[in-house]
């Protein structure tokens, strides 16, 4: 597929719904149970989201289309929902996810970006220049991979319980 705004806010604009949806009302033993060490549950994925709509994505495409030279990235702290997220339920971090994507995607249509300002570029703290197209790109990628992390922390719940049929549960083999 090649890569396409209109194509990447089909993916962008429905996450926050599709995890409000798959993950609202669950009890906590879904959610904040994690994959061992320390590896992130389901509550510190969304808070991960959530933090990244709030400080990264949007604040790197600006500064991507603003004037050269005003284009060097901040690190972005990975994992700084642990602090970010404290206090608040997954409802309020979903709800709040709900919202700040919704801005972003309204941001980002309004901002009419042409084909031409695809290929501008940003200095990334560990990669060097990065393009318009690549982080929008990585935005959408980024988020299908914690999707599927979060299915996996998920299912990884009930691998003790499933047998035989663990052979035909990728999910749980990994």
């Amino acid at each position: 597929m090649n890569f396409s705004i209109i194509k990447s806010i089909e993916v962008l604009e429905r996450t926050p719904i599709v995890l409000y949806t798959m993950l609202d009302g669950l009890s906590s033993e879904w959610t904040t149970a994690n994959e061992g060490g320390d590896t992130w549950s389901v509550f510190d994925v969304v808070g991960h989201l959530l933090h990244g709509d709030k400080t990264d994505w949007m604040v790197r495409m600006e500064l991507i289309l603003s004037d050269p030279g005003k284009n060097k990235f901040s690190p972005f702290d990975r994992f700084a929902q642990i602090e970010s997220s404290k206090g608040k339920t997954l409802k309020e971090l979903l709800e709040e996810f709900v919202n700040i994507r919704k801005f972003n995607m309204d941001k980002l249509r309004r901002l009419n970006i042409k084909d031409e300002d695809l290929s501008k570029t940003g200095i990334h703290p560990s990669f060097g220049e990065v393009t318009l197209t690549q982080l929008l790109s990585t935005w959408v990628a980024h988020d299908l991979d914690h999707i599927s992390q979060i299915s996996r922390v998920m299912a990884k719940q009930y691998a003790g319980h499933v047998g035989p049929w663990i052979e035909y549960l990728k999910i749980l083999r990994s």
